[in-house]
């Protein structure tokens, strides 16, 4: 295969002219090309109202391809190079089969990876299915009614499964194609596999954690729902088992922490016995809302039917620390992410077509452990908490505090809505937020927000709404692990969002592998 790189084309452009364009710089008639792949396509916007998409493509032709790419004399064709991920082969099974704590992205591809290898391991998730989630969760958006032990942080597929479904990742791993065929096999589609921004959206990631999990089960492995692990076992600082909530003693020498980030009780019992671990950075702030149509004008220099909905990724380095957006989500949805009665949590979804009205952000502001009210390894963890119950002081309840973005500027409470209506269910209170957020969060913000604003026309337009708070960003705690990925509890694997070793979907999953792959060379080696 030959493989091209910057092949540019209007966003209006079709198969036929791709495949055109690639024959043209090969020097070749199309007849010539057998076949086409795109790697990537990405869209750039720097010369806007002249967006392109461009293509990295790998193509198949007749003839010698040294010739071709002589005769081409193209620098931007080569032959294509050749990277895959292959996942270890089945082995014999151990005594006992290990055991995955978690059926989020690390402890899905964790599960995925042992299953593969003939260890039938035991997944045990503390929240339900994700059909019986995603019921629960609607009921929880109408009518503010929330179980604590499924809800959008807790079940099948863990938090990403209600949030856009982003897969893109700053991580530089070969497992990355290898975890998106897999997302595609399983319904996800095939333009994650090539699209520099891929993404899924909650109403497929449903389907997709489903296929998954039918796969772990064909291949031997078992996944418990509502089926929380409240204690370990051990004998001589080794793992000998785990405890479930009802009181059940599931035997194991292996277990995979797979928690994700808002497993508050499980922290608490870690530390209680003795888990080593540490309080770190970590970011809060607002949700922001603006007109999608704002944002797309803003992007592409104007409306294009063609092209999809625009993102953003913005920051401010401040002298002492940062404000930046995160988990964009074209089209999309602030949701109530709660899983404790009495407090308040905001994050962001989108469906797979991100047909909103409104784009929306995680609009974050660094923080590290010393600004934490408190010292030892669950400081920032309380913190979030407190946030999040006064949050609901505020709002009376599960609706969320909620201010415009120029009467936040003010420091004067808002009464309406301007041009931008909230999408938060069950419902946002107006109000002043310098009364939700400490001073470290509001001040960095007013701050940030008009610079912001100038780097993204529309940022920082005074109708766009902020809904508060946004605290489950990433893990306040990292459990600690040695060379082997091993705890000091010898058999125990933190790993993933809620270990501290990981921020978003795919990092998670790679994550999860990387535990699994340690897993199976600590039971090859006795």
């Amino acid at each position: 295969m030959i493989r091209i790189c910057e092949i540019s084309l209007p966003p209006e452009h079709t198969p036929e002219q791709l495949c055109s364009e690639a024959a043209r710089l090969l020097r070749l008639s199309p007849g010539r090309i057998q076949r086409l792949r795109i790697i990537r396509r990405s869209v750039d916007a720097r010369k806007k109202p002249n967006v392109r998409i461009v293509y990295t493509v790998d193509v198949q032709v007749q003839g010698s391809e040294d010739k071709i790419l002589k005769n081409a004399r193209c620098s931007r064709a080569a032959i294509a190079p050749v990277k895959s991920y292959h996942p270890p082969k089945a082995r014999p099974a151990a005594a006992l089969p290990p055991v995955i704590v978690g059926f989020g992205p690390a402890g899905m591809f964790a599960g995925l990876i042992l299953a593969l290898a003939g260890q039938k391991p035991i997944i045990l998730e503390r929240g339900e299915d994700a059909q019986t989630r995603h019921e629960k969760v609607e009921r929880f958006f109408a009518a503010g009614e929330l179980d604590e032990s499924s809800n959008v942080q807790f079940g099948e597929g863990g938090a990403g499964t209600f949030s856009d479904g982003k897969l893109n990742t700053g991580v530089n791993n070969p497992r990355i194609q290898w975890i998106l065929e897999q997302l595609a096999a399983a319904g996800a589609g095939e333009d994650i596999l090539f699209d520099a921004k891929p993404h899924v959206g909650t109403d497929v990631l449903l389907t997709v954690v489903q296929n998954i999990r039918r796969r772990i089960l064909a291949l031997g492995g078992q996944v418990r729902f509502s089926t929380q692990v409240v204690d370990f076992t051990q004998e001589d600082g080794r793992l000998t088992g785990v405890v479930t909530q009802t009181g059940e003693h599931i035997p194991c020498h292996q277990a995979i922490l797979a928690i994700g980030h808002s497993a508050r009780d499980t922290f608490a019992m870690l530390l209680e016995r003795g888990i080593p671990m540490e309080a770190k950075p970590f970011a809060m702030g607002v949700r922001i809302e603006q007109r999608q149509s704002a944002i797309n004008a803003a992007q592409y220099g104007g409306e294009n039917p063609v092209l999809p909905p625009a993102d953003y990724k913005l920051a401010e380095h401040l002298e002492e620390r940062t404000v930046y957006t995160f988990c964009m989500c074209p089209g999309g949805y602030v949701v109530a992410a709660a899983s404790e009665q009495g407090g308040v949590v905001t994050n962001g979804m989108s469906n797979s077509r991100r047909d909103g009205e409104n784009a929306n952000a995680a609009l974050l502001v660094s923080l590290n452990p010393s600004d934490f009210p408190g010292n030892d390894p669950l400081a920032g963890m309380r913190w979030q908490r407190e946030i999040e119950q006064t949050a609901y002081r505020v709002g009376g309840g599960y609706c969320a505090p909620a201010q415009r973005v120029g009467d936040f500027l003010a420091k004067r409470a808002s009464m309406s809505a301007g041009m931008v209506q909230p999408t938060y269910r069950p419902g946002v209170v107006w109000t002043e937020l310098h009364q939700v957020l400490p001073e470290v969060i509001t001040s960095a913000l007013e701050r940030a927000i008009p610079l912001l604003g100038r780097k993204l026309t529309g940022f920082s337009d005074p109708d766009g709404v902020l809904t508060a708070p946004e605290t489950r960003s990433s893990s306040p705690v990292r459990i600690l692990r040695d060379d082997t990925r091993q705890s000091a509890l010898m058999g125990l694997y933190p790993t993933g969002e809620g270990a501290g070793y990981a921020g978003g979907i795919m990092s998670a999953a790679v994550d999860g592998i990387l535990s699994a792959e340690a897993l199976l060379e600590a039971l090859e080696s006795g």
